[in-house]
C-alpha cells in the first residue's frame, strides 16, 4: 500500500495591480503631496508674532520657526527647479513678514553727547529676529536659484522700495542681511539697476536735507562702494552728478562719524577712476567744513590726506592754496586733537612732495600758523610738533621761509600801527562826543535861565 496523497489546496491567484479610476486618483494625490505640504507650510507662516504680547503662544512661535526652517531646508536641498506654483505664495509670505512698520529710531546721529571717541552706540536688537533671519535666508536662496526673468515677475519696484525702507531698522544684523540681499538683487536684476541706484540716491538726499536720522546709511554706502568699483571709465554724467550732488553733501551731517569710512571709500574710488574730479571733490569737502565739530574736522583732514594720495600733481596745484590754508587754520585750533591731526599730515611723504611743488603758494599761510602756535598755543605737545614741522620746512626752503617770516613781521608791525591808529581815533571821537554833550548841556542851562528872567 502506498502512502495516500494529501490533497493540494489550490493557491490563490496573485492580486493584480488595480487600474481603476480610484487608484489613478490616489497616485496623482501622492505625487502632488510634496507641493501641497509646502504650500500648507507657507500658509502657516503668514501668521505674525510680535514677541512682546504676553497672550502669544510660545509653542506657536516655535512651530512657525520650525516651519520656516523646513521650507528653507526644502529649497536648499531641492535638486530640481523650484516649482513655479509655490513662488507667488512664497514671495507673498516673505512680504507679509518683512515689510512692517518700524519703531521710531533713537539712533544717536544728532546726539550732541555722542563722540567719535566713545564706544559704539548700544545695539537695539529686534525681538522678531528668530523668524526674520530665516526669512532672509529663504529670500537669499530664492534670488540665487531663480532665473532673472522669473525673478522680475515677483520682485517689482514697490518690493525694492520696501527693502530700502527696512534699512532704517536699528538691528545691525537685519541691516547686514539687507545689504547682502540688495547687492544680490543688483547683481542679478540688470534691468532694475538704474531704479535701484536712483532709489538709494533719493534715500541719501532725504537723509541730508529732511530726515537727519537713518540707521542704514553706512550699509547703503557700502553697497554703493561695490557698485562704483564696477563702473567703467570714462564715467557717465549720471555717475558724476551722484558724486557731486549726493556723496559730497553727505559730509554736511555732524553724525558723519557713523559712516565716514564707507563715504571716504566711495569718494576715493571716483577720484581714482577719473582724477579730473579731484578738484571739485576737494572744494566740495572744504565747503562742508564744520565750525564747531572737532570730531568731523579730524575725519575730514584724514579724508583730504587720502585724496591727496590718489590725486595727480596738476590737479593738486589747482587746490593747493585753499587746501593748505584750511590745514593751516586747523593748526591753530584750540582743540589739541585737531591741531595734532593737522600737524601729523606733514609726516606723509607723498603729501610733502606734492606740497613742495607749489611751496611758494602755501608757505605764507603756514608760516603764520606755525609762528602763532609756537608762541601762543596752550598745549605743549602741539608746540613741540609745530617746532618739528617748522624745522622741516626751513630745511626744505630756508630762503623762502626767512622771507615769509620777514613779511609776517612786517604785517604784524603794520597791524600794530593800524591798531594804535584806530585806538587814537576812537579816543578823539570820545573826546568830541563828550565836548558836544557839554556844549548841549550849557545851551540848555542858558535857555532855562533866560526863561526864568522873562
Amino acid at each position: 500500500m502506498g502512502i495516500p496523497k494529501t490533497p493540494q489546496v489550490p493557491s490563490s491567484p496573485k492580486k493584480k495591480k488595480s487600474t481603476t479610476l480610484d487608484y489613478l486618483f490616489k497616485l496623482e494625490a501622492s505625487q502632488e503631496s510634496p507641493t501641497d505640504d509646502l504650500l500648507s507650510l507657507i500658509s502657516n507662516c503668514n501668521t505674525l508674532f510680535t514677541f512682546r504680547n504676553p497672550s502669544e503662544s510660545p509653542s506657536l512661535q516655535d512651530l512657525k520657526r520650525h516651519s520656516l526652517l523646513h521650507i528653507l531646508s526644502i529649497l536648499r536641498t531641492s535638486k530640481s527647479r523650484i516649482n513655479p506654483l509655490i513662488l507667488s505664495p512664497l514671495f507673498s509670505m516673505i512680504s507679509t513678514n518683512l515689510f512692517r512698520s518700524l519703531p521710531a529710531t533713537g539712533f544717536p546721529f544728532l546726539s550732541s553727547e555722542y563722540s567719535f571717541d566713545d564706544d559704539a552706540p548700544p545695539m537695539v536688537l529686534s525681538p522678531l529676529w528668530p523668524h526674520l533671519h530665516i526669512i532672509y535666508d529663504i529670500l537669499s536662496v530664492l534670488i540665487a536659484n531663480i532665473d532673472p526673468i522669473s525673478l522680475q515677475s515677483h520682485i517689482d519696484n514697490p518690493f525694492l522700495l520696501n527693502l530700502l525702507t527696512l534699512f532704517q531698522s536699528e538691528d545691525p544684523r537685519e541691516r547686514d542681511r539687507l545689504k547682502n540681499i540688495y547687492h544680490q538683487l543688483y547683481s542679478k536684476m540688470t534691468n532694475k539697476r538704474l531704479f535701484m541706484r536712483r532709489s538709494m540716491s533719493n534715500t541719501f538726499l532725504h537723509f541730508v536735507f529732511e530726515a537727519d536720522r537713518h540707521c542704514g546709511i553706512g550699509e547703503l554706502l557700502e553697497i554703493c562702494g561695490s557698485i562704483i568699483n564696477g563702473f567703467t571709465t570714462p564715467l557717465k554724467e549720471e555717475h558724476k552728478v551722484f558724486l557731486m550732488r549726493v556723496l559730497i553733501p553727505l559730509h554736511k551731517q555732524k553724525g558723519m562719524c557713523m559712516y565716514y569710512r564707507e563715504l571716504s571709500y566711495c569718494v576715493t574710488e571716483f577720484v581714482q577712476k577719473e582724477p579730473d574730479l579731484s578738484t571739485g571733490v576737494v572744494k566740495g569737502i572744504l565747503r562742508c567744513w564744520p565750525m564747531t565739530n572737532c570730531t568731523k574736522e579730524i575725519l575730514l583732514i584724514g579724508e583730504l590726506e587720502d585724496l591727496v594720495e590718489v590725486m595727480e600733481a596738476e590737479e593738486f596745484e589747482k587746490v593747493a592754496g585753499v587746501l593748505c590754508s584750511q590745514i593751516a587754520r586747523c593748526l591753530n585750533s584750540c582743540n589739541s586733537q585737531v591741531a595734532e591731526r593737522a600737524l601729523y599730515i606733514w609726516n606723509n611723504e607723498h603729501f610733502v612732495r606734492m606740497a613742495w611743488r607749489c611751496i611758494e603758494v602755501i608757505l605764507p599761510s603756514l608760516v603764520q600758523a606755525i609762528e602763532k602756535n609756537i608762541n601762543w598755543h596752550w598745549n605743549k605737545s602741539v608746540q613741540n610738533l609745530t617746532a618739528s614741522v617748522k624745522k622741516m620746512l626751513e630745511e626744505m626752503e630756508p630762503g623762502l621761509y626767512s622771507k615769509c617770516l620777514e613779511d609776517l613781521n612786517i604785517q604784524e608791525t603794520m597791524a600794530g600801527e593800524e591798531k594804535k591808529r584806530r585806538k587814537e581815533m576812537w579816543k578823539r571821537l570820545e573826546c568830541a562826543a563828550s565836548d558836544e554833550n557839554l556844549f548841549q548841556a550849557t545851551n540848555s542851562s542858558c535857555s532855562t535861565l533866560r526863561f526864568e528872567c522873562f
